[in-house]
């Protein structure tokens, strides 16, 4: 019995000493390399009693120990869970418990902070640093460099990914062997991805972005990978010579265009350019477009379905859609109400079936049941239509969710440490267009009567209590918050009212306070 996302995307390259990950310091991992160390930290978690079925929750900052651990999970047919680096212990903590982790690997100046939530919950702790060392790597330093590949099926449990909504906890969506190898083999033929390319990666490793499509695609062809520890402009334009494509978020390439550096001779010998994570807009499509020739690729994921849609390798890619259905991926638009599907061209709510959509929401089989339908249609909670020539468009979310540089954030999390601040009586929070991020998390404030609203102390706050991507970019003070009839805040109307916020000489009101 075979291991089939081991043996697709790691085994395969055994013994092979083809380059694999491309460092900054200048050196290069060949893919045995890899594997050899990769086989080590099997044996180092198998010998601390993590086995087939387990879950292991991972924040660690990307490096390739980072990235063979992952591997390494595979291998071993233990379910991984990362989880952003951002995230604050009090945040960690749910994840944790909610998962069950038998155990945590974080970087060792987290240890302490963790140290009660794992013992609480029985879980083992192990470390693992940037810079490759830990006690992790210890133990697995004196293990063989061979594993014996514990046999999974493609419907068995490969990762966990925690998302997000606008009320509730978040909910861990259970991907498959099947779910992650499928979206894999399917965008590498379709974005002709070979064992010639070099990905330009400085994408984090905890998001599926960066993990399940970009890792993953250059696994399955047998390219290598730049493999840069974050985003970095001086870093992406020296490397951009010696690469063929690239994937990312908005943020990459609003920055680069920001940069008299990137120019057409820079990106001339490049050949792919993908965006995804958030919306990008029109404007930077035709700037990227004029300033370098090339028309960057945009696609549709989430964290249930990896990739659902894109814009095509071969043909016109329009910018302010997300292209066409993946081969072996149906997608629909219907009625929220009746879940009836709308003619081609009306606006509705998303629906997708295929190879790529998830399991389910772990330990939630109501969640499950009210999102994933018993004929396999997933409702996605985005809002779209679909043109006449087939191109998806979203055009919103019937779900508040915002997604900011690529990251999803409930606003509903930042709205309870917004509330709890002395002097705000409540508060609204909602993404607006950023040029940069996608979107941006801002925050209306009304204030208790008679009280004022310290600013400062609220912002202090948030920074205290949140990953720093969920932080508001800015803030306003309001009378009150718009509702409708039954009392229900009109967050519609307040992205209508403040979507101008971070645009240059909108005149927009001015926020009364804005985090830079």
């Amino acid at each position: 019995m075979s291991n089939p996302l081991y043996d697709r995307l790691f085994g395969r390259h055994a013994g092979q000493t083809t380059p694999f990950l491309h460092l900054p310091d200048g050196t290069t991992l060949t893919h045995d390399a890899f594997l050899r160390l990769s086989a080590q930290l099997a044996h180092a978690l198998s010998h601390a009693g993590i086995g087939a079925g387990d879950r292991i929750a991972v924040q660690i900052h990307k490096s390739p120990e980072a990235l063979a651990l992952y591997a390494a999970c595979a291998q071993a047919g233990i379910v991984f869970l990362p989880l952003n680096t951002g995230y604050t212990v009090d945040e960690l903590r749910y994840f944790i418990e909610n998962s069950g982790a038998a155990m945590v690997v974080c970087d060792a100046a987290q240890q302490e902070g963790l140290r009660p939530v794992a013992e609480a919950l029985g879980s083992q702790m192990m470390t693992l640093n940037a810079d490759g060392s830990g006690s992790l790597r210890d133990a697995a330093a004196r293990q063989p460099e061979t594993f014996d590949t514990v046999p999974r099926q493609t419907d068995d449990l490969a990762a966990f990914l925690y998302t997000s909504g606008t009320t509730g906890r978040s909910k861990g969506a259970m991907l498959t062997q099947g779910n992650l190898l499928s979206n894999a083999e399917t965008l590498a033929a379709l974005w002709a991805f070979t064992d010639k390319d070099v990905l330009l990666h400085a994408l984090p490793i905890f998001h599926t972005h960066g993990l399940f499509v970009a890792t993953n695609i250059s696994l399955i062809t047998g390219g290598s990978m730049i493999f840069l520890p974050k985003l970095d402009i001086d870093a992406l334009i020296k490397w951009m010579p010696s690469a063929t494509s690239m994937m990312g978020v908005p943020t990459f390439y609003t920055r680069l265009l920001d940069d008299d550096r990137f120019t057409r001779e820079l990106a001339q010998h490049m050949r792919l350019f993908v965006s995804g994570s958030a919306p990008l807009l029109a404007e930077t499509h035709l700037q990227f477009e004029d300033r370098t020739g090339h028309r960057i690729l945009e696609r549709y994921g989430m964290t249930e379905t990896n990739m659902n849609t894109s814009n095509p390798y071969d043909g016109e890619r329009r910018a302010g859609t997300v292209g066409f259905p993946l081969p072996g991926v149906e997608l629909k638009v219907t009625d929220a109400e009746t879940g009836a599907e709308l003619p081609q061209g009306e606006v509705g709510q998303i629906e997708v079936r295929g190879p790529n959509v998830f399991q389910g929401y772990w330990q939630m089989p109501e969640k499950t049941a009210a999102e994933l339908r018993e004929d396999g249609f997933f409702i996605t909670g985005d809002l779209g239509r679909v043109d006449a020539d087939g191109y998806v468009h979203i055009v919103g979310r019937n779900k508040d969710l915002i997604i900011s540089g690529g990251y999803n954030i409930y606003p509903k999390e930042v709205e309870l440490v917004l509330d709890d601040q002395p002097g705000v009586l409540e508060s609204a929070v909602i993404g607006v267009p950023h040029p940069d991020f996608g979107e941006a998390v801002f925050g209306v404030l009304v204030a208790q009567p008679g009280e004022a609203i310290d600013l400062d102390g609220v912002e202090a706050a948030a920074r205290k209590a949140l990953a720093r991507f969920k932080h508001p970019k800015s803030m306003v003070i309001v009378d009150q918050l718009p509702r409708n009839t039954m009392g229900k805040v009109q967050k519609i109307a307040l992205r209508e009212t403040y979507k101008a916020a971070f645009q240059t000489g909108a005149g927009s009101p001015a926020p009364a306070k804005r985090d830079q």
